[in-house]
């Protein structure tokens, strides 16, 4: 369980670092599980949809950078999205009866895995209430400020502002540079097996990964039972919900 004291940070920031909730056991499980997935999904993706799961790096090599939903499709995942060490920090942050409404799991790959910009998961998920919705980042593997951890502003107090997508990526919405210059961005590692909470107001971004090591992470999207998706920016299919038991 949260202390006060961690509640009262998230209160105040909008973010909170957990160390040492998974064990290196579930963690390993979750990286075997992912590269058989992997494997998987790239036999299958589509031509048409190569542009919202592939980067390609500075030598033109084409990595995944991304899958959705591992909360839904892999048990594993769902095992991590609904151990009650997680899900109990969860309720005391935005409150009972929870589901997962979507995830993700980022790939970062070493040497050169994509930076995200600057954004506010709440412009993505247009949810009724601010507060319903709570981002979990997991650390699948130690997330270091060279190999592209997460940074935060201290500022989930204000409103949505509006995003903007570069061309042909619609997917990749973000504060336009003029608004994101004014935060104050700050550098949050995770260990592996921690993990970072965010409000869905709460700007952040990560930079690209300079290492030799991968940076993998999963995001859980929570949301409360008596709120709902008004506004979304990209669509969120609901069939794909999972209940916190």
């Amino acid at each position: 369980m949260l202390s006060d004291e961690q509640i009262r940070v998230y209160r105040r920031t909008g973010h909170l670092t957990v160390l040492d909730v998974f064990s290196a056991q579930q963690i390993e499980a979750a990286l075997d599980d992912l590269a058989i997935w992997s494997e998987e999904f790239l036999r299958s993706l589509a031509p048409e949809q190569r542009d919202w799961y592939l980067d390609e790096d500075s030598s033109n090599e084409i990595r995944l950078r991304k899958l959705d939903n591992p909360v839904f499709h892999r048990d594993v995942f769902r095992e991590l999205a609904t151990d009650t060490r997680l899900t109990d920090m969860v309720r005391q942050l935005i409150g009972h009866d929870l589901s997962v409404f979507f995830s993700q799991v980022f790939m970062k790959p070493p040497d050169g895995g994509g930076p995200k910009p600057i954004h506010q998961d709440n412009f993505y998920f247009g949810p009724e209430d601010l507060d319903a919705t709570l981002t979990v980042w997991v650390a699948l593997d130690a997330a270091t400020t060279q190999n592209g951890c997460l940074y935060y502003a201290d500022s989930h107090q204000q409103e949505i502002v509006p995003h903007i997508a570069p061309t042909g990526q619609p997917f990749n919405l973000q504060i336009p540079k003029h608004l994101a210059e004014i935060y104050r961005m700050v550098p949050e590692p995770v260990p592996r097996g921690g993990v970072s909470f965010h409000h869905g107001n709460t700007p952040h971004q990560s930079a690209a990964n300079h290492s030799d090591r991968p940076r993998r992470a999963a995001a859980f999207h929570y949301l409360r039972n008596d709120a709902r998706l008004v506004s979304a920016a990209l669509p969120y299919d609901d069939s794909m919900r999972v209940s916190i038991p």
